[in-house]
């Protein structure tokens, strides 16, 4: 074998060495040509195989790498997509708590803004209601029909009626007022005929600081009605909000701010008709609001 392919075995086993592509080169030269030529088709074949197979193979392993290296760029791919997607919600979601946020302090703000104005609303009432109780023409009725409402609420023979005590004269001056009014609303109502008796309270006295009115108890003091002046404004007051809110906050432009230029301190004031007590009016709170929101009106004016 040897000798018959002398380069099969130079490119098959170099370990020989140079001793025997020597010894096998002489045994070579010493063939015959037809020989020659079978040995050298011989290893044109092989090489030729050789080189088939090593270009399969090349083949083989580029067509491995790129698919290999398609799914790694898939797969890439996919990650960065994820990570993007990741992202993208993680701002979306920051993005719509800022707004919500946003909108949460914008409401809070619109609505500290709108109490604020209430709040005026009813500092100013207070500040307008304490010039007008100083009016005797005035404040006499006033309590008169405080003292008969409660009347009409208790329906009880004896009432005691707690006041001010800088209030003791003006309102004992009300009391036979009061006591007729009520007999002549229980008859035009009822038919019957009842009277209560009023009496002052000497023991308890409202608070000086109070605006006024009137506290009717009964039984010892165990059922009791409070018809004072900031007791009345405050149930008007909440009474009549839907009103304010509809004339100050959704008329025209002040929905867009503009009950800042109608604020009430620049404005007339609800007096004591906005409040008026009558024998009815414990029946009728939809008219006092009604009353309220006709003089809140005046605002926009």
């Amino acid at each position: 074998v040897l000798a018959l392919c002398p380069r099969l075995v130079a490119c098959t086993w170099p370990h020989f060495g140079r001793l025997h592509l020597l010894q096998s080169s002489s045994a070579a030269m010493d063939m015959p040509a037809d020989t020659q030529k079978q040995v050298d088709g011989m290893i044109f074949h092989i090489l030729s195989e050789a080189k088939d197979k090593a270009e399969e193979i090349n083949a083989k392993a580029l067509q491995e790498f790129n698919i290999e290296k398609a799914k790694v760029v898939k797969s890439e791919k996919e990650k960065i997509m994820q990570e993007y997607e990741r992202k993208s919600k993680s701002i979306d979601t920051e993005r719509a708590i800022a707004r919500s946020t946003a909108i949460n302090k914008s409401r809070l703000e619109k609505i500290k803004a709108r109490q604020d104005v209430i709040v005026q609303i009813a500092n100013d009432s207070k500040e307008r209601l304490k010039v007008e109780l100083k009016e005797q023409a005035k404040t006499k009725p006033f309590i008169t029909n405080l003292i008969v409402q409660g009347m009409l609420m208790l329906l009880e023979d004896k009432v005691e009626v707690r006041c001010r005590a800088a209030d003791d004269a003006l309102v004992t001056s009300c009391l036979a007022g009061a006591q007729d009014q009520y007999a002549k609303a229980i008859e035009a109502q009822t038919g019957a005929k009842k009277s209560c008796v009023l009496s002052i309270d000497t023991q308890t006295k409202l608070s000086a600081d109070c605006l006024g009115g009137v506290v009717l108890a009964c039984q010892g003091g165990t059922i009791t009605i409070d018809n004072t002046v900031e007791s009345r404004m405050g149930l008007v007051l909440e009474q009549a909000k839907p009103t304010i809110r509809r004339l100050l906050f959704h008329g025209g432009q002040n929905e867009r701010g503009g009950f800042v230029g109608a604020c009430p301190s620049a404005a007339r004031r609800p007096g004591l008709a906005a409040f008026g007590a009558s024998p009815g009016a414990a029946a009728e709170p939809a008219g006092q609001a009604q009353r309220f929101g006709l003089a809140l009106s005046e605002l926009r004016g």
